[in-house]
C-alpha cells in the first residue's frame, strides 16, 4: 500500500508537460472561439440578424439557416450523424452566395477558414448581404 502511495507522489515530469500541453490547447481553442464569436456576431448583424444570437447554441444555427434561406426544420438535420456534415456544406455554400461569393468560398468556409470565414464576411467591405441565396428551398 505504501509503495502505491509513493508511486503516486513521485513526479517524473510528465505531469508538468501534460499540464503545459493541455493549457496550450485550452488557450488555442479559446482563441478560436473568440474569433468565431466576433466574426459571427458581425456577420449576423450585416445580414440584419441580432449579433448576440451567435452566443446561443442551436439558435445560432437556426439564424444561419435563415441567412442562407433554408427552412428552419433543417435544424433537425444537424442532429443526424453524417447528414449534418452534408447539410453544413450546403448551408455554408448558401451563406457564401448570400454574401455574393462563389460556392468555392462557401466550401472553404467549412473546411479551411473555420472562424476566419466569418471574420472575412463580417468585416470585409466588399462583402454585402444580398438576401437569402436559397429562397426557393
Amino acid at each position: 500500500m505504501t509503495s502505491t502511495l509513493a508511486a503516486l507522489l513521485q513526479n517524473d515530469g510528465s505531469n508538468v508537460f501534460g499540464a503545459l500541453f493541455g493549457g496550450m490547447m485550452l488557450l488555442f481553442w479559446l482563441a478560436v472561439a473568440v474569433v468565431v464569436i466576433i466574426g459571427g456576431w458581425k456577420m449576423f448583424e450585416k445580414a440584419g440578424q441580432p449579433g448576440w444570437a451567435i452566443l446561443i447554441p442551436l439558435y445560432n444555427t437556426y439564424i444561419m439557416l435563415k441567412i442562407a434561406g433554408r427552412p428552419g426544420w433543417w435544424l433537425l438535420l444537424y442532429l443526424i450523424p453524417l447528414v449534418n456534415f452534408v447539410i453544413a456544406i450546403i448551408v455554408a455554400i448558401d451563406i457564401a452566395k448570400s454574401f455574393g461569393q462563389s460556392a468555392v468560398f462557401g466550401f472553404f468556409l467549412v473546411f479551411l477558414l473555420c472562424g476566419l470565414g466569418f471574420l472575412i464576411l463580417g468585416f470585409g467591405n466588399d462583402y454585402r448581404y444580398q438576401g437569402p441565396a436559397a429562397t426557393g428551398a
